[in-house]
């Protein structure tokens, strides 16, 4: 690993090791070589979000093989220490964005005793098996999808498509027509896919507020036998 992360200047070191082990194959290919170089020369010449050692966030803070929720975001947060590697998730410390205030709003309403907590931080999920995913995981300072295209996304199909291979009743929640799209080589013989909206102050009362996709979810989780989701355990810890 160590000798591929020198190699690669995209890849971190402090990446996880079973989900570096599922995606190994990808290293090695000649996309991911020049999504590299390009996002090292991002770097060179550009603020890039997240910092190096947080893109691969979503990777330490569960096993790979023990994934049970799929939340898909589209692009890092492009402000000032926001993006931290978790989609729809910021720092300690940090305003939660309006499509966060919006996921709390609809959590207050189908969530049984959920208090919004005072922080957006989403590390709480992550380390309960929920994979905050984004299809892009590099963005350039105040702009939006800058880094769209150069090859992440084919770095994060690699992910849903290695779960939907492997892994059985694990739950997807889709907001949104990209999020949607991404999930479309997902086995639905073998998984559980809910979709609405997107949480942005845009849609969110177009469907997504109402969904009830949290409860929904560990109804479908408990189902398969699998512990559902403490959306109320948010500690701010990072």
């Amino acid at each position: 690993m160590v000798k591929m992360c020198r190699e690669l200047p995209v890849l971190s070191s402090n990446i996880g090791s079973s989900w570096f082990s599922a995606l190994s194959d990808q290293f090695g290919k000649d996309w991911f070589r020049k999504l590299s170089s390009y996002v090292a020369k991002e770097r060179d010449g550009h603020t890039v979000y997240p910092k190096q050692e947080e893109v691969w966030e979503w990777t330490t803070r569960t096993d790979i093989g023990d994934t049970k929720v799929v939340i898909l975001g589209q692009d890092p947060y492009h402000g000032p220490d926001q993006a931290h590697g978790l989609c729809f998730s910021v720092k300690p410390g940090v305003a939660p964005p309006p499509s966060l205030v919006n996921i709390y709003k609809e959590l207050e309403a189908d969530i049984p005793g959920f208090v919004r907590p005072g922080h957006g931080y989403l590390g709480g999920w992550a380390a309960q098996g929920v994979l905050l995913l984004n299809s892009c995981l590099t963005v350039r300072m105040g702009e939006a999808n800058s880094h769209k295209d150069r090859g992440w996304e084919k770095l994060t199909d690699a992910v849903i498509s290695w779960i939907s291979r492997n892994m059985s009743g694990v739950v997807f929640l889709l907001w949104g027509l990209h999020a949607q799209k991404k999930a479309m080589v997902v086995d639905k013989t073998k998984h559980h896919l809910l979709k609405c909206v997107h949480p942005s102050p845009l849609s969110a009362y177009r469907g997504f507020l109402g969904c009830g996709h949290f409860s929904k979810c560990n109804k479908l989780l408990s189902q398969g036998g699998r512990e559902p989701v403490d959306w109320s355990s948010l500690p701010s810890i990072v």
